[in-house]
């Protein structure tokens, strides 16, 4: 028989497992391959398929046309987790107002040490055709809002990163990326045409506490032909997305 110890490993292996699985979902992970997906977690077939099954039983993630998307129980304390935040308060008061404006998909992105994640969203009658949703995580530098977090770095902070935290192979050196920065801070703002996704150009402004660290971007995205048919207009767009990350910042003071 188990003693409390061994029921007690059992149980935080149990929702450690479940949390990956829940976050490689929310991160747009498909789970129809299930050899794959369980791989993609460091679990077997046969421990994912529970998983899938406890979860699915408790209304955490629905069955849909690429495996699983996460359930409304879920979405539901996800949301009361955020709406706690002054920021993410904050944040939803501006977005709809920043996607009005500029008739751009609007974004809240935060930075956990070297990635970002999109933490809300508003859509305008348009929608953007693109693979970024709520939850997604990505390399802080492949990002606008990644970009405009990074550019108030201190100087080693931000060596250390660029030496040891993103092995992809897109990674840019670290002179590289400082001389980017250094023009995102001149701008204060920062510009991406087509970088993250084809057709899909960005702007992306830092929000920032009472002692100036970025805690926060708000960001910008919508087809490049938009951005393209009005190329003088990229301070008229680039304007509404610092007013707002400047209005939050000085909420946030």
């Amino acid at each position: 028989m188990a003693n409390n110890s061994e029921r007690t490993a059992e149980s935080s292996n149990a929702v450690e497992r479940s949390f990956r699985l829940l976050r490689f979902i929310a991160e747009g992970g498909q789970t129809v391959n299930v050899s794959e997906t369980a791989r993609q977690i460091g679990v077997n077939r046969i421990t994912l398929m529970r998983l899938i099954a406890s979860l699915e039983a408790l209304g955490l993630i629905v069955e849909d046309a690429a495996g699983h998307r996460l359930g409304l129980p879920f979405l539901t304390l996800a949301s009361a987790a955020l709406g706690s935040s002054d920021l993410i308060a904050h944040a939803r008061a501006v977005l709809p107002t920043l996607a009005t404006l500029t008739r751009m998909s609007a974004y809240l992105v935060v930075r956990e040490g070297a990635e970002i994640v999109y933490s809300l969203a508003e859509v305008p009658d348009t929608p953007l055709v693109s693979q970024i949703r709520v939850g997604s995580r990505l390399p802080a530098y492949r990002a606008t809002p990644g970009l405009a977090m990074l550019a108030l770095l201190e100087h080693a902070e931000l060596e250390q990163m660029c030496s040891t935290q993103w092995p992809e192979a897109d990674a840019p050196s670290f002179d590289a990326l400082s001389a980017r920065l250094s023009k995102v801070r001149a701008d204060g703002c920062a510009w991406s045409h087509s970088g993250l996704e084809a057709g899909i150009d960005s702007c992306a402004a830092p929000i920032v506490d009472a002692t100036g660290n970025a805690v926060a971007a708000l960001s910008i995205a919508g087809p490049s032909r938009l951005f393209a048919e009005r190329p003088e207009h990229d301070e008229a767009l680039a304007q509404p997305v610092k007013r707002a990350a400047a209005q939050i910042s000085k909420l946030l003071a």
